[in-house]
């Protein structure tokens, strides 16, 4: 007789900042767990399997309450938008972290451009480049058409299903605009992309986003609470009046603002030192709530707009548009635009472009909170936006150009970008059928730091001393910093 089969090893126990996922009885009973997927400060990615279809999903444990409920608010608003990721279901505890089910996509624009810098002979043809434009543009007039700005566009945030539909994820920093003074959009918007069809949504029911009451938690259930997603619940078990007020007070961007992981979950350095060389920020002290001030410490300063990066806390869609002029730029050119090592470098970076900032073509940028602090010697001879894409055609680099004017309200919208002759002229975007896409998210790159690699901390070349000398004066709010 052959002896017994040895029992089977025993499951790892699960990683410890993240053991509560694997020990919630109502997520379990539902996913099975696979693997992680993503880790960061703040929120953690699983791959998992739905049991009564075997669909595999993304599971995002979400460690702080506002980018919780803000991601959960911004996605249901967003439910029926083809190029904004689909969230499915969420399960939420008074003593637990929200877990968010979302669509799981493999990879990402961050890892095409990468793939297409390592491997593709040409690069990414025009064609494929249109069509990415034009998806992208379609999830930012979606979110801009619902007065929400995501506030973190870049690529890694740009996710990517196995059949080409490119779709905005992490709205863990995005924000519902109520007042009519921020946001002014067409009410009348025409349908975009003809070309995309539209993906089967896995969302049974409609949603309704429900604002400023208290929502009934459902009976019977004690603390714990899971979001059904159906019409009449909205948020389910959201504490409403929690999140406004979190909102009102302080705003602790605890949000993770830095490598983008598969499914929306990102990881942050946190940068109090603004002359560190670093990629992304932690919110400092600053109101921002729905109706008032917002914080300037949002998204990733190589895509960070100029009112942000000197403290403007009265901003709107606008710095939406900003981050993808910048992304538009890495797509034609497969190099960061403006990879600035600090605040302060990212706007050298954007001068010695650009040109100066003054009140003749930005009116009011005089009275940004940080204008007078840091000054810069003027740049006699700007080197344009030909000098980072030397290689782009005129249409390619005006369209970039339309969204990088220092006064935002210059800015091309989303809808009037997907109206611009370079998207609408020969060669056409090529069918999402025929874009090529990675596999998989990319490994990181050799010698970088992260577990993701991705933009983290990446080498540049140019640096503080690439400016010289730096006078420091002191003044009565601190001091002032000016370069030559």
């Amino acid at each position: 007789m052959d002896p017994p089969s040895p029992p089977s090893s025993p499951p790892p126990p699960p990683p410890e900042k993240s053991w509560s996922i694997y020990t919630r009885r109502e997520i379990t009973s539902k996913y099975e767990i696979l693997d992680r997927v993503g880790s960061g400060a703040y929120s953690d990615v699983y791959r998992a399997r739905r049991l009564s279809d075997s669909l595999i999903v993304a599971l995002k444990e979400v460690h702080d309450y506002q980018s919780a409920f803000r991601e959960i608010e911004a996605l249901q608003t967003l439910q029926n938008s083809p190029n904004v990721i689909a969230l499915l279901d969420y399960f939420w505890r008074e003593d637990e972290d929200a877990v968010l089910v979302l669509e799981f996509l493999p990879t990402d624009l961050a890892s095409l451009i990468n793939d297409a810098k390592r491997a593709w002979d040409g690069g990414i043809t025009v064609r494929e480049i249109k069509r990415w434009i034009v998806q992208i543009l379609c999830g930012v007039d979606a979110c801009h058409r619902n007065s929400i700005v995501h506030r973190d566009l870049k690529p890694s945030n740009l996710l990517i299903s196995a059949d080409g539909v490119l779709k905005l994820a992490d709205f863990g920093q995005a924000r519902i605009l109520l007042e009519s003074g921020f946001v002014g959009f067409d009410e009348n918007p025409r349908l975009h992309e003809p070309n995309v069809p539209n993906p089967t949504s896995v969302v049974q029911q409609p949603l309704e986003v429900v604002r400023e009451t208290e929502i009934p938690r459902q009976d019977g259930s004690g603390n714990e609470e899971h979001g059904s997603l159906g019409k009449e619940e909205g948020i389910e078990g959201l504490d409403m009046h929690k999140a406004n007020d979190s909102m009102s007070e302080i705003d602790k961007e605890t949000h993770d603002g830095d490598t983008s992981c598969l499914a929306t979950c990102t990881t942050s350095d946190v940068d109090d030192d603004p002359f560190k060389g670093s990629y992304s920020y932690e919110a400092e002290e600053g109101a921002d709530d729905r109706y008032g001030a917002l914080t300037s410490i949002v998204g990733t300063r190589w895509f960070r707009a100029p009112e942000l990066l000197f403290g403007s806390t009265k901003y709107g869609p606008e710095i939406d548009l900003w981050s993808l002029g910048c992304i538009f730029a890495e797509l034609f050119s497969l190099e960061p635009l403006f990879p600035g090592t600090s605040d302060i470098d990212q706007l050298g970076r954007i001068f010695c472009v650009l040109g100066n900032v003054t009140e003749e073509i930005w009116p009011g940028c005089s009275e940004l909170p940080d204008y007078k602090t840091i000054s810069f010697g003027k740049v006699e001879k700007p080197l344009g936006l030909e000098s980072r894409l030397p290689n782009q055609s005129p249409d390619e680099i005006n369209l970039v150009k339309k969204l990088l004017f220092f006064d935002p309200a210059s800015r091309a919208t989303a809808m009037e970008l997907l109206h611009d002759k370079y998207l609408n002229e020969e060669p056409l975007p090529v069918p999402i059928s025929e874009l090529r896409v990675p596999s998989s998210r990319t490994a990181q790159d050799e010698g970088s730091p992260g577990e993701w690699g991705d933009y983290r901390d990446m080498a540049s070349d140019s640096d503080f001393e690439d400016f010289g000398s730096v006078n420091v004066t002191t003044t009565n709010t601190g001091f002032s910093i000016r370069f030559p």
